[in-house]
C-alpha cells in the first residue's frame, strides 16, 4: 500500500491547512483529503482517500486496493465504522472524482503531462455543536471552486470551474445535500467517531526539552532549545532574559517528530559572555506549569 502523507506532501496542495495541528478544548475536527492524478507515476495510485480526526491520519483508501482501511490506534477500535459500506462509499466518491479531472483537462485540452485533483472537506464540533464547515477543490495546485453553504452554491475559482458549478447544480436537490452534509451530516459522524475516539485525541504527552550552546572563538554564541515528543501541537517556546522574550533567529515551526508527536525549536544569537543570561521558557497544555530551562 502506498505511504499517503509523505506522497501528499510532494505535491502542490492551495487547499489551506490539511488538517490543525492542535485543537482547542472540546474542539474536534473531522476532515477529509482526496487527490486523483491522471497519469500516475510508479508509487503513486490514481485516486487516494484520507481520513483525519483532528491532526491524526484514522482512515485510508487508495484506488489500488479500493478498500477503506483504518490506521494506527484505530486498528484496535471496534466499531466505529462499518468499513466494507465506507470501501463502497470511497469507491462512488472516487468515480465522480476523476469524471471531473477529467472534464478539467478537456476544458483547458490538458491532454499531455500528469495533472492532479485535490479535494478537502469537513466539519468541526465545539463543546459538541457544529462550529464551522469546508469544502474547498484545486487543481494543479491552484485553487478551483468552493462550497459556500451561507448561499448556498458552489463558488467558481477558475474559469473551468463554470462548467462544473452548472453540472454539480444542474438540480437545485444537489446543492442543499451539499449544504445538509456540512450542517448535519458531517457533524452526526464526527460526533460518532468521538463516541469511540475521544480517549484517543485527548492525549497529551508534555514535551522533553533540550538546550544547546555552539560557540565558534571570535563570534557570538548560538543557544538552540528544541522541545519535543509533545502532543498536541500547540506549543509556547521561546527565549528570555530576565522574563522578557527576545526576538529569535528562527520562527519554532511545529513540525511532526513521528510517532504522532511534534517537535519545535528556537535558536537565539547572543554575546559569549551573556549566554548564562538566557533561559529557554516553555508552555504546553500537558504541563501543569511552564519550564524555564537556563
Amino acid at each position: 500500500m502506498v505511504t499517503m502523507v509523505p506522497v501528499l506532501l510532494s505535491l502542490p496542495l492551495l487547499l489551506g491547512p490539511v488538517v490543525p495541528q492542535q485543537a482547542q478544548a472540546g474542539r474536534y475536527t473531522l476532515t477529509y483529503l482526496y487527490t486523483g492524478l491522471s497519469e500516475p507515476t510508479e508509487g503513486y495510485p490514481r485516486f487516494w482517500a484520507i481520513g483525519f480526526l483532528n491532526d491524526k491520519e484514522f482512515f485510508n483508501y487508495d484506488s489500488e486496493s479500493r478498500k477503506a482501511e483504518p490506521v494506527g490506534p484505530w486498528r484496535h477500535v471496534e466499531g466505529m465504522e462499518d468499513w466494507d459500506q465506507e470501501s463502497k462509499l470511497q469507491q462512488a466518491r472516487e468515480g465522480i472524482f476523476l469524471v471531473t479531472l477529467q472534464d478539467i483537462m478537456a476544458y483547458y485540452n490538458d491532454s499531455n503531462g500528469s495533472h492532479t485533483f485535490q479535494g478537502r472537506f469537513g466539519c468541526e464540533l465545539q463543546n459538541n455543536r457544529s462550529s464551522g464547515a469546508f469544502w474547498k477543490y484545486g487543481y494543479d495546485g491552484e485553487d478551483f471552486i468552493e462550497f459556500n453553504k451561507e448561499i448556498p452554491a458552489w463558488v467558481p475559482l477558475d474559469p473551468a470551474a463554470w462548467n462544473t458549478k452548472k453540472k454539480w447544480e444542474a438540480e437545485e436537490v444537489y446543492v442543499q445535500r451539499a449544504k445538509a452534509y456540512l450542517e448535519e451530516e458531517c457533524p452526526g459522524i464526527l460526533q460518532g467517531y468521538l463516541n469511540h475516539s475521544r480517549h484517543i485525541l485527548d492525549r497529551q504527552d508534555p514535551p522533553s526539552v533540550a538546550v544547546t550552546n555552539h560557540t565558534t572563538p571570535g563570534e557570538n554564541s548560538t543557544l538552540r532549545c528544541q522541545a519535543y515528543d509533545f502532543y498536541p501541537g500547540g506549543i509556547g517556546l521561546h527565549w528570555t532574559r530576565d522574563g522578557e522574550v527576545q526576538e529569535s533567529e528562527s520562527r519554532g515551526d511545529v513540525l511532526p517528530s513521528g510517532g504522532g508527536t511534534y517537535l519545535s525549536s528556537v535558536v537565539l544569537e547572543v554575546t559569549p559572555q551573556d549566554r548564562e543570561l538566557y533561559s529557554c521558557h516553555v508552555e504546553h497544555s500537558a504541563l501543569a506549569q511552564p519550564l524555564s530551562v537556563p
